[in-house]
C-alpha cells in the first residue's frame, strides 16, 4: 500500500510539472542587472505616477532624503526643517533605459527652474534634485543638466542640486502609488514634450 502511494505521488508529480513546463512560466522576470536613481521633483505621488510609465523602470519607491533626522515623519518633513526632500527611488533596467534617459524624463515632468517650489508646493521640501549612486551618475548628471540649461527651454537657468545619495527614508504606506490608490488625487505634475 505505501509503494501504491508513493507511486501515485510520483506520477501526480510528474504530470504537474509537465503541465507546468508546457505552460511556461507566466511570472514576469526581473532583469538580470538593475540601477537605482534618486530624484526629487516636488510632491513625490506625481513623480512616482509619472516614473511608473517610463518604459525599463522596474519599481518605484517614495521617501525622503537629503536631510539630517534619522527616520523622519510626513509631518516632520513638511515643516521644512528637517533638510529633508521628498523624493522617489526608481530602479531600472540599465537594458531598457539608461540614467540619461531616466534623467531627461525626470527634467521633462517638473519644473527645474524654481527654487524649493513645484507649483502651489513651497519649501525645502519641494526642490528639484539628483542624488547621484557613484561618480558615473554624477557625470551624466552634471552632462544632462548643462546641456538641457543651454538648450534655451527655460526662460530661467535649472536650480537642480546635483549631491551625493545619503540615506533614503521610506515615506509612510499611504503615500505609496497614492495617486492609484485615489484615483484623481492631487497631482501637479505634467509631462512636457521632448
Amino acid at each position: 500500500m505505501t509503494s501504491m502511494v508513493m507511486w501515485i505521488g510520483l506520477a501526480v508529480a510528474g504530470l504537474v510539472a509537465s503541465v507546468v513546463a508546457a505552460a511556461g512560466d507566466e511570472r514576469p522576470k526581473q532583469p538580470a542587472k538593475t540601477e537605482v536613481a534618486t530624484l526629487a521633483a516636488g510632491c513625490f505621488w506625481g513623480v512616482e505616477h509619472l516614473f511608473k510609465q517610463l518604459p525599463g523602470v522596474v519599481s518605484t519607491e517614495v521617501g525622503y532624503t537629503g536631510g539630517s533626522t534619522p527616520n523622519p515623519t510626513y509631518e516632520a518633513v513638511c515643516t521644512g526643517k528637517t533638510g529633508h526632500a521628498e523624493a522617489v527611488q526608481v530602479v531600472f533596467d540599465p537594458a531598457r533605459t539608461s540614467f540619461e534617459q531616466v534623467l531627461r524624463f525626470f527634467f521633462r515632468l517638473h519644473d527645474p527652474t524654481t527654487l524649493n517650489r513645484q507649483h502651489a508646493d513651497v519649501g525645502p521640501q519641494y526642490r528639484s534634485a539628483i542624488f547621484f549612486h557613484g561618480e558615473e551618475q554624477r557625470r551624466v548628471a552634471e552632462q544632462v543638466r548643462a546641456e538641457l540649461d543651454r538648450s534655451g527651454k527655460w526662460r530661467d537657468s535649472i536650480v537642480t542640486e546635483i549631491v551625493p545619495a545619503g540615506p533614503f527614508w521610506s515615506a509612510e504606506e499611504y503615500h505609496q502609488d497614492y495617486l492609484k490608490k485615489h484615483p484623481g488625487g492631487y497631482f501637479c505634475h505634467v509631462l512636457q514634450p521632448e
